[in-house]
């Protein structure tokens, strides 16, 4: 039965350029722990944070800031923010919509070429085959992710283009390793979906035509987070490893001695 998770404050302001920013702290622990505040964090990118975004995050204390964004989401957004004295560490991670003319067709095309490339369960279906190649093909990147967290990195701050899928899975593989709860990932993962987080879409064309009802329910696959996404995940380390415990033991290669140290890293005392 999951825990209901502490009314307890969470740093989470209102920043002007960062979307989708959160501390994932309290979430719950199969065995009654919970993560510690101001360890993990989760945002989009920091591209286009203002100066008082930058001061904000530079109070955090960060060691690392990993950036799971491609070359192509960098040259389209920007790079991000030099934090003083934070550690940036790129590790590109397959974008859902992976591909620069999938990109040009949302952000360029019309009503028609958006029909032909979402419509009927498309983009739905493109979503969840990207969440199941992540988590079958970028084991060496999660590896790599957690192993620096046992070693040094936290605290540290996990964010891609709009927070929700790459950085999204990323938080989700961290906080089974330390063992939180299914559920509280799942509600967790869900928070992306608030209007005040939500990536903004943008379009060349942003008359009602070029924004109309239609054309944005087409895109709303693309930039929702859905449970169905996540549960394609999970039941992806089920399919492929048989169980979570061989998932980061074979696949992410974790010793017992890594992931007690990732749970000293990020877990309250138990």
């Amino acid at each position: 039965m999951t825990q209901q998770l502490p009314q307890v404050p969470s740093i989470e302001p209102e920043l002007t350029g960062v979307r989708n920013f959160r501390d994932v702290g309290g979430l719950p622990t199969v065995d009654g722990r919970r993560v510690r505040q101001g360890r993990l964090y989760r945002s989009g990118h920091l591209a286009h944070a203002t100066g008082e975004d930058a001061a904000f995050l530079a109070g955090l204390g960060l060691h690392t800031i990993f950036d799971f964004r491609n070359a192509a989401d960098q040259k389209l957004e920007g790079p991000d923010v030099d934090l003083p004295g934070v550690r940036n560490v790129n590790i590109p991670l397959s974008d859902p919509a992976d591909g620069a003319e999938f990109w040009i067709m949302v952000r360029d095309g019309d009503i028609d070429q958006l029909r032909s490339i979402l419509a009927d369960g498309q983009a739905a279906a493109r979503m969840t085959a990207s969440y199941r190649m992540i988590i079958k093909e970028r084991t060496a990147e999660h590896s790599r992710v957690l192993h620096a967290l046992a070693e040094d990195s936290v605290p540290a701050l996990m964010h891609c283009a709009a927070g929700k899928d790459r950085a999204g899975l990323s938080i989700a593989v961290s906080l089974l390793a330390v063992g939180v709860e299914r559920e509280a990932i799942e509600e967790d993962y869900l928070k992306s979906n608030d209007p005040r987080r939500r990536y903004k879409v943008r379009r060349s064309d942003s008359s009602p035509a070029g924004m109309s009802p239609e054309v944005m329910e087409l895109l709303s696959p693309l930039f929702d987070a859905r449970i169905e996404y996540l549960a394609a995940a999970f039941s992806t380390i089920e399919e492929t490893w048989g169980s979570t415990d061989r998932y980061l033991t074979e696949g992410l290669k974790l010793s017992p001695e890594t992931r007690e140290r990732l749970r000293e890293r990020l877990l309250d005392e138990g």
